[in-house]
C-alpha cells in the first residue's frame, strides 16, 4: 500500500467567486470550477479548493494557510493584488536571495511573494 497523496489546500471565504478572481486575475490560477460555494483551481500542479463559510471570523486567531509564489515582478504582482483587495503586510524587503513581499489577501489568508536576485 503507498503513502497519502497531496489533493489540494484548501480556505475558507466568505466570497468564493471573489476568491477565486483574486487568484486567477492576481497571480494567474486556472478555474476549474467556481460556483458561489465552491471552487477548484490550479497552477501548474498545485490544487487550491475555496469552501464557502458564512462565519465573520474566517480565520480563527490569527492562524490561516500561508501560500508562497516565485514572482518575476514582484512590485507589479503586489500592484495588482492590491487592486484586488489585498494589504501588503510590512514592506517589500530586500533580501540576499532577492525581494519578499508578505500580503495579506481575501478573508485574511498570507500570500508570500518572492522575485528571485
Amino acid at each position: 500500500m503507498g503513502g497519502a497523496v497531496f489533493r489540494w489546500v484548501m480556505q475558507l471565504h466568505k466570497d468564493v467567486p471573489r476568491a477565486a478572481k483574486f487568484y486567477s486575475e492576481g497571480l494567474g490560477f486556472t478555474v476549474n470550477v467556481c460556483t458561489p460555494r465552491w471552487a477548484e483551481l490550479h497552477s501548474h500542479s498545485f490544487k487550491l479548493a475555496l469552501l464557502h463559510s458564512s462565519s465573520e471570523h474566517v480565520v480563527q486567531n490569527g492562524y490561516s494557510s500561508l501560500l508562497s509564489f516565485t514572482v518575476t515582478d514582484i512590485n507589479s504582482t503586489v500592484m495588482k493584488l492590491m487592486e484586488l483587495g489585498a494589504e501588503l503586510d510590512g514592506p517589500v524587503k530586500h533580501e540576499i536571495h532577492g525581494k519578499i513581499a508578505a500580503m495579506r489577501c481575501l478573508d485574511g489568508h498570507i500570500v508570500g511573494l518572492h522575485e528571485p536576485a
